[in-house]
């Protein structure tokens, strides 16, 4: 099957999840966190690489930005546009390991739990420096290998449950870090189980968060191109 069909049954599961009790918790402190550490601004034009159903870019053009949206699904992007409604959102279909857009061209770039479908992971992030201009904030957020919810999706993809998360390369955010030549920060969100009980999913997620665990399912880093 080729790379781009993987993901085209998934706009309706996916948006389906965020809509469940637990769904909705871990929806909201992941925004929480890439907005924090991506800081869009009004005017300000920002790609988001791998954006998926939009879920994460509708929260970058809240803010005021301008938002170009890339992924491989075409489903997958029509399901953004719509979401996106009257903002100044752009769908691109491409490649995030060769993007179709010119150097130094964006004020931020952001890219959320696309990196862990690609093996050469500095190769995908040298990408998103390309066409980040000399000033710009690059952020990449990934499920975290060193968290329960990565060992579960490698074994669901290994079991054929879910053959998306086969090949999938999840890293710690060490590793993350790693992927791209100059220093960075590391953060993690998503410091309970998927099975946890809503109701006490906040309390150990602020927990996790105060005392800066690494082991959190949702690792994201940033880095400032020079």
């Amino acid at each position: 099957m080729a790379a781009e069909r993987i993901f085209d049954d998934w706009p309706d599961r996916y948006d389906r999840w965020f809509e469940t009790p637990i769904g909705r918790l871990v929806r909201a402190f992941e925004g929480e966190l890439v907005l924090e550490m991506l800081a869009p601004r009004p005017g300000e034009r920002i790609l988001d690489v791998g954006c998926g159903t939009g879920i994460f870019t509708a929260d970058i053009l809240a803010r005021g930005a301008s938002v170009v949206g890339l992924d491989i699904s075409l489903p997958m992007l029509r399901r953004a546009q719509r979401r996106a409604g009257t903002a100044p959102f752009a769908a691109v279909a491409g490649d995030m390991a060769r993007l179709p857009m010119a150097d130094s061209s964006f004020d931020r770039v952001a890219s959320i739990t696309a990196i862990e479908f690609f093996r050469d992971g500095a190769a995908a992030v040298a990408e998103l420096f390309r066409v980040a201009r000399p000033g710009a904030v690059i952020v990449v957020a990934s499920l975290n290998r060193l968290s329960p919810w990565a060992e579960r999706r490698k074994a669901q993809g290994q079991s054929g449950e879910k053959p998306i998360f086969r090949d999938a390369v999840f890293r710690s955010p060490a590793e993350l870090l790693a992927c791209a030549p100059v220093p960075g920060e590391a953060r993690t969100a998503i410091h309970f189980l998927k099975d946890e009980d809503p109701e006490r999913a906040g309390a150990l997620e602020a927990q996790g968060r105060a005392e800066r665990r690494e082991t959190g399912a949702f690792v994201a880093v940033r880095w400032v191109k020079p």
